[in-house]
């Protein structure tokens, strides 16, 4: 007899302070549900239906349906019998890179100088796949040409660019001409618009141009916590368990060339002058945070949605308390309430600390 609800192995369980939530990690959606209803699932992912029947008042019956149409409607669980159980093993939670380093981050004001076919061979010997370029003045299409026409026949996979929005005529469709060309763009950004929004569609993870009214002129902008920057998906998913979800394989270098864990960190471990990125990535020090996991921050680890959020070790609460929660986030998990994070006075001495006075004015 068929009387068990088995979870689905990529509809996964993580509880917070005040309630829990069901993260579908194959249709990367994340689903707020109360204590009381991933309480009856057993350690095992399922819910035994007739042994709870019997324990339950007409009141409660009838929570307990509604509990298990919802359950039913999203496809969270399906009916198995007992002996089926086995043959639906949860789901892998280690995660496997192959690579010393998976992204780069290199921030630049109107041009990257050092950006070379030496140091594209520098990441390729470190197995790198990933880049972000962060222009925060206006770059030139001939600088970005002649960055692109080097990554094309290189290993690196993808690439993200935000650059500010250029007063210039058929901007954007030089834009979309410059993204059509060029295929392992991912997406573009481009900042200080009129208004936020998809300008192009993209297909199958490439071929992005978006829009976005925040004006990005320096790396003080990095950080944000919002539930839109949520990564829904197995392998985000898995890498947070054990690692930093920002800074596991991640390297960066500020507009000044000073190679970091990310370029809006202060530590730096050396510049692209006279350090090479191995050389960098050796040092003691430079994968301290790498295994610093949500659940070893605080107000993180009671957090609901810690397993899909992006993280800070930047800008803190508690600045030089590498524990302590992102400045930028918002979110409280207690109350489950979202609010602006800069209007939160307990967060104006880590404001003044950071020096974001100014971005506060121009928000």
């Amino acid at each position: 007899m068929d009387h068990l609800l088995l979870l689905y192995s990529h509809c996964i369980i993580v509880n917070g302070a005040f309630r829990s939530v069901i993260c579908d990690l194959q249709r990367r959606k994340i689903y707020p549900v109360p204590h009381s209803l991933v309480s009856l699932f057993t350690d095992e992912r399922y819910i035994n239906v007739p042994e709870i029947l019997i324990q339950l008042d007409d009141d409660e019956k009838e929570i307990f349906h509604e509990y298990l149409e919802f359950i039913e409607e999203h496809e969270f669980a399906f009916y198995c019998s007992s002996e089926e159980i086995e043959l639906f093993p949860k789901m892998a939670e280690e995660w496997l890179f192959p690579a010393h380093i998976s992204h780069c981050i290199l921030d630049a004001e109107y041009e990257l100088p050092y950006f070379d076919t030496q140091f594209l061979e520098q990441l390729e010997a470190l197995c790198c796949n990933f880049i972000q370029f962060r222009f925060f003045k206006e770059a030139s299409w001939n600088e970005l040409e002649r960055i692109m026409s080097m990554i094309t026949p290189s290993q690196i996979k993808s690439v993200e660019i935000i650059l500010p929005c250029k007063n210039e005529d058929l901007f954007y469709q030089s834009t979309e001409l410059f993204v059509r060309k060029h295929k392992k763009i991912s997406s573009l950004t481009i900042t200080g618009t009129n208004v936020t929004k998809i300008y192009k569609e993209g297909s199958h993870g490439t071929g992005y141009i978006l829009q976005t009214d925040r004006i990005i002129d320096s790396e003080i902008h990095c950080g944000v916590i919002d539930s839109s920057l949520f990564s829904i998906n197995i392998t985000t998913f898995t890498e947070s368990l054990a690692f930093n979800s920002c800074l596991n394989r991640k390297i960066g270098i500020d507009t000044k060339g000073h190679i970091k864990n990310c370029p809006s960190m202060k530590k730096s471990f050396g510049h692209i002058k006279d350090t090479s990125l191995e050389d960098a990535i050796t040092q003691p020090d430079f994968k301290k945070y790498w295994t610093l996991s949500k659940d070893k921050i605080s107000k993180c680890k009671d957090c609901e949605f810690r397993h899909v959020c992006t993280d800070c070790r930047a800008y803190l609460d508690e600045p030089g308390n590498i524990y302590s929660a992102p400045l930028k986030c918002g979110y409280d998990p207690y109350t489950c309430t979202w609010e602006e994070w800069s209007n939160n006075p307990l967060k104006e001495k880590a404001i003044q600390y950071h020096q974001m006075q100014e971005l506060m004015i121009n928000r």
